[in-house]
Formats: structure tokens, C-alpha cells, sequence
């Protein structure tokens, strides 16, 4: 057969795991069949029935909610494993073992580990294992070797397909769902919807945001089917109040074993506020029983988490932050943070996005709380080229307010400048912010760029 990656070999460095990785099916190509990575998990021993595992799709979300899930579950003093995806800076931080992403050292040990059984499978199928499945047999094995009590793993794309779910979780949670990834998953919140909800499994609870009608249906439907059981937000649990704070916001949140008081959240937004009553649920659903976490414990964690590249603020003066924002929905969510947390005057956009994206609702969505743009690019391929966005952002914002500059270094200079020189817009000096934002590469590449590489754990 065609296209099979080499005889496998013992790796000696991180670039050598990267660069075998990469030379598999990417991310962004999907042939939906759990075959290969069910006869993976099948040869590594079905490490992933080894724990519990709490698992989140959605369509935004995800990530800073599986965060704030591992960080409550540490706090109870349990061993967490954590997978998610896409990575910002390097491909460690996709698995992470109480609370830590895995050394280079133990990347490259936990890809020998898995990688012989890799020709095996390529043998037999009839695709080779992709990028994605790869990585998510290296998590699984990862957490069983470790070993943690509980995994919260994010998928990568979808639910009933995806590589993620041939685990069965105990806690299914749904962040918001819209349209996203229309090419795979339907151009319709109900289709998409309807391919998220397979990650609920016979028995589960299922903890799930406030979702657009057609949405909820499907949620209902899936677990009636498998004898599910459904806590909503809003209903049997959510935020009760909050109120922005210097250096994030102040909630108190009905959970469904009681109510909290007094958290603070140091991360900025509603939809991130959002995020942590759904997080604080499926806890909940997973410890069991009747009696709410300890107020202190749910505080402590709380207090602690962060989520990297999303309103991270990497640099001041001017003011510069990073999120990873890639399609209307979720600029919606920073465009409402910026208004609800910050007072930049101006802000200045520097914006790369993916060409398979819907890049015009996400620059339509920015337009009112950007003085003016910079169209940049990443590194990637699938980058629509800067001179492209640029078009379609003048039809937008107009001739006047549209820069371009290919190489992202040089966008976030010129867009540094221009908000050091507020006036040019009419605004005061020494107000004015920088947004990074369009996709999570673009984002983690600014980040390599402004901030030295740190633990992203």
C-alpha cells in the first residue's frame, strides 16, 4: 500500500518524534472510521479503560474548560491526565500528567513506547494511523503508565469519529455548539451537533452549556438513546453572579451539589465564566453523591487556573494580547470580554486566520472594537495568504483602516506602533492594546515570538 511512514525506530529527541509525527496524515485530513485507532488501543493493552475518563467536545471552550476540570480534580488530590489539541508552542503540551505537560524527554519515551505497534496497524488498515491518532495512543498509554486516577481529554474535532472516542467517558461535557468545520461535520448547528453527542456513552452524565435549539434536541435524543442522564446549564446548575476584577472576575456559581461564593476566576470574559460553571459541574458529577466540593478546595483551583492564548496578556506598554479565537463564535466571546474587562483606546487587530476558516464573520464580528487591522499570516499551508485577508478586511473595515504585513513579527511591530500613537485615531496616548488573534497557530506563534517559552501546564 501507499503513503506508509518508514519502519519505526527508537527516536533520540523531540525533533525526531515531531518530524515522524508530522510525516502521518495531518489533523485536517479525516476519514471517519475509530478502525485504526480501536486496533491501536487494542495492541498498547486498551489503555484507556485503565481510569475514568471525563471527556469535552463543543465548538469553543474546550480547552480552558478542561483545564479548569484537571484543576479542580488535583485540588481533591487525585492524579490527572490531560489531553487536548491543538497545541500553541510545542507538541508536549497536548498530554499532561498531574497538572504538568510531558518532558521532551518523556515525549519522546512515551512515542517509543507506542511506536512499533504504529507499523502494525498501518499493515493492516487500509490508511496508515494519522498525526492525530498517533498522539492520542501516546496520551492513553501515557495515563495508564503514569498512573493518573482520572483523564479529561478534549477531542480533536467532532465526537463520534473522532480518535478521542474510543474511550467511554463517565462525564460527557458539551461547550456551546455552533458552526465550525463545516467541510467535516455539516453546515448546520443540528449536524454538528448531531456528530459531538457521540461522545456520550450508555450511563453517562452529561454536563452541557446553554445551547441553540437544534443543539439541545440532539443532546436529549443521544442520551434518551443510551439512558444518559442531563444536567443543563441554567437549569440544574450556572453562574449566579459575576463581576469583573482586576485580573480576571469575582463569580459565585450554583453547581449541582450547592452553591459557591466568592470565586475568583483569573481569566477575563463571561464565556469564561461560563466555562468554569460547566467545569465545577462535571467535578461535581464525577465525585457523586450528595454533598458539594469543600468552598475551599473549589477556591484554591479556581484561583490557580490559567488557560494560555486565551485574553493572555503577554506584554505591556503597549498592552498585547493573545487569543486564540478562529471563528465567529468565539470572537464574539473576546469582542464581549474586551468590552466587558478592558479599556483600550485604540485597539489595534493583528489577525491571521486559516483559509478553510469562516474568516469574513470573524472579521466582521471584530470590526466594531478594532480601530484598525493588520492582515499577517502564519507559517502554516492552510494560512490564507496576508494579501488575501487584506482584501476581504478593506470590504469590511474600509481602505483606511486595513495594513498588511506577511511576516507576523513585523504586524505586531507596526501594530505595537500604531497603538503607542493613539492620537493618529483620535484617541489619547498610552491607552491603546494590541489583539493577536485568527487561529491558535498564529497565536502561539506570537507567543514564541513576544513571551520566552514557559510551562503552559
Amino acid at each position: 500500500m501507499s503513503d506508509l511512514p518508514a519502519d519505526p525506530r527508537p527516536a533520540e529527541t523531540y525533533a525526531e518524534v515531531e518530524d515522524a509525527l508530522l510525516s502521518r496524515w495531518p489533523e485536517s485530513r479525516l476519514e471517519p472510521s475509530l478502525d485504526r485507532i480501536a486496533a491501536f488501543t487494542e495492541l498498547l493493552g486498551e489503555p484507556q479503560r485503565g481510569y475514568p475518563v471525563i471527556q469535552l467536545t463543543g465548538t469553543n471552550g474546550k480547552t480552558s474548560t478542561a483545564r479548569m476540570v484537571e484543576t479542580l480534580i488535583r485540588g481533591l488530590g487525585l492524579r490527572t491526565g490531560r489531553f487536548t489539541s491543538p497545541h500553541l508552542e510545542s507538541m508536549t503540551e497536548r498530554i499532561v500528567v498531574d497538572g504538568a505537560p510531558l518532558s521532551d524527554e518523556a515525549f519522546v519515551a512515551a512515542f517509543n513506547d507506542v511506536a512499533p505497534y504504529t507499523h502494525l496497524v498501518d499493515a493492516d488498515q487500509a490508511h496508515p494511523l494519522s498525526f492525530f491518532e498517533t498522539v492520542v495512543g501516546m496520551a492513553y498509554a501515557a495515563f495508564a503508565d503514569a498512573p493518573v486516577d482520572v483523564a479529561v481529554v478534549e477531542v480533536g474535532m467532532g465526537g463520534t469519529w473522532d480518535a478521542t472516542n474510543v474511550a467511554d467517558a463517565a462525564v460527557a461535557v458539551l461547550t456551546p455548539i455552533a458552526v465550525d468545520h463545516t467541510q467535516y461535520l455539516g453546515g448546520s448547528v443540528a449536524e454538528i451537533a448531531r456528530e459531538k453527542v457521540g461522545i456520550i456513552k450508555p450511563g453517562a452524565t452529561v454536563i452541557t452549556a446553554v445551547q441553540e435549539p437544534d443543539a439541545a434536541a440532539q443532546i436529549v435524543a443521544r442520551a434518551a438513546e443510551v439512558g444518559a442522564t442531563v444536567a443543563r446549564e441554567g437549569l440544574e446548575f450556572g453562574i449566579r453572579s459575576r463581576v469583573p476584577a482586576v485580573g480576571g472576575q469575582m463569580l459565585a456559581i450554583q453547581g449541582l451539589r450547592g452553591t459557591y461564593e466568592d470565586v475568583f476566576l483569573p481569566l477575563y470574559g463571561a464565556h469564561q465564566a461560563q466555562n468554569a460553571a460547566l467545569a465545577l459541574a462535571a467535578v461535581e458529577a464525577f465525585v457523586g453523591g450528595d454533598e458539594p466540593l469543600s468552598e475551599e478546595v473549589v477556591r484554591d483551583a479556581f484561583a490557580e487556573v490559567t488557560s494560555p492564548g486565551r485574553l493572555e496578556i503577554v506584554r505591556r506598554s503597549p498592552t498585547i494580547v493573545l487569543d486564540a479565537a478562529h471563528n465567529p463564535h468565539g470572537a464574539r466571546a473576546v469582542v464581549d470580554a474586551l468590552e466587558d474587562s478592558f479599556t483600550f483606546s485604540p485597539l489595534i487587530g493583528v489577525v491571521g486566520v486559516m483559509a478553510d476558516k469562516d474568516y469574513e464573520g470573524l472579521l466582521e464580528t471584530l470590526e466594531p472594537v478594532l480601530a484598525h487591522i493588520v492582515c499577517t499570516q502564519n507559517s502554516t499551508a492552510r494560512a490564507m495568504p496576508a494579501h488575501e485577508l487584506a482584501e476581504v478586511a478593506r470590504g469590511i473595515f474600509g481602505q483606511d483602516r486595513v495594513s498588511e504585513a506577511p511576516s507576523l513579527v513585523n504586524a505586531i511591530d507596526e501594530a505595537a506602533a500604531l497603538a503607542e500613537v493613539g492620537g493618529v485615531f483620535g484617541e489619547g496616548l498610552g491607552s491603546g492594546g494590541v489583539l493577536v488573534t485568527g487561529s491558535v497557530i498564529t497565536v502561539g506563534e506570537a507567543r514564541a515570538l513576544i513571551a520566552p517559552r514557559e510551562d503552559p501546564s
